[in-house]
């Protein structure tokens, strides 16, 4: 698999410091249903946008300060950051071709 596991330890340096490509995060937890369905997804844009895009997932369980940070109030919640900054989000279960849609047009 080749996401990134976020924690509060390496989120800036992930993240917010990334300058070379946008940063796909996948804001989730392990007891949300819809968390679990999108979970494949992720996955298979993290091994397809390789070089592309780095995927990431944040459990909001184990790194909370960090999701109350960014302001997510509901789970699963894709953010996309370009340059260290926030460029927009989705929230909810949304489909692979909605998703690359989303990158596309906000990378």
């Amino acid at each position: 698999m080749s996401y990134i596991e976020l924690f509060e330890d390496n989120f800036s340096q992930e993240v917010v410091q990334e300058q070379s490509m946008p940063v796909l995060v996948d804001f989730w937890a392990p007891w949300c249903q819809p968390c679990q369905m999108l979970s494949p997804i992720i996955e298979e844009l993290a091994d397809e946008l390789d070089g592309e895009v780095k995927v990431c997932k944040l459990d909001c369980d184990e790194a909370g300060e960090i999701a109350m940070e960014m302001g997510v109030m509901s789970i699963p919640c894709l953010v996309l950051f370009v340059g260290g900054e926030e460029k927009n989000r989705i929230v909810g279960l949304h489909s692979k071709d909605d998703i690359l849609d989303f990158i596309r047009n906000n990378k």
